[in-house]
């Protein structure tokens, strides 16, 4: 990439963080207000959109409860940043077999704000910003390894499309 852009995209990378659970809002957003919600925040890696009727399919297809007088709740929006990431590099069958895995297996809030820390761990690392990645939480479940291998895959999906758009509009050699 070009030095100037190879920057600005660094920085933002270096910046880039999803809200915690406990930041997500807890009022109820409807179908428009959650999507520019999640959408806000995954902007700056470009891959990972939503729109409404991706959001209407999830729940048609039961990756998501149903809203409760059209309102997503704070447990709606976290399962939705998770999938706007996953659903780049798995299927929605493997995705409603992950979300299963994740409630038999921790809470939500656990899991949303562990997958938050890992996706930002990985990103920082791979587009260079860190020199190393750091280790997070102390067990080294399955559970947590297929988190992690799921992060990475949509990381590195990102990484190879960031590169070769760089090769292509001439800012990067190979």
């Amino acid at each position: 990439m070009k030095q100037e852009s190879k920057q600005q995209f660094t920085a933002s990378v270096r910046d880039f963080r999803l809200p915690r659970y406990v930041e997500i809002p807890n009022v109820g957003l409807y179908l428009e207000q959650a999507t520019k919600y999640i959408c806000g925040y995954l902007a700056p890696l470009g891959d990972f959109s939503l729109t409404s009727s991706m959001i209407s399919n999830y729940v048609k297809k039961g990756l998501i409860a149903n809203p409760v007088k059209k309102q997503y709740s704070r447990e709606q929006i976290a399962y939705l940043f998770f999938i706007a990431v996953a659903k780049s590099v798995l299927s929605l069958d493997a995705l409603s077999a992950f979300l299963q895995l994740q409630q038999r297996t921790y809470p939500l809030d656990q899991a949303y704000d562990y997958f938050c820390e890992e996706f930002e761990n990985v990103l920082q690392f791979t587009f260079e910003v860190k020199d190393f990645m750091e280790i997070r939480g102390e067990d080294s479940s399955a559970e947590k390894r297929l988190l992690y291998t799921c992060i990475v895959a949509a990381v590195q999906k990102v990484y190879l499309e960031r590169c070769l758009e760089a090769i292509v509009s001439g800012e990067q050699e190979i």
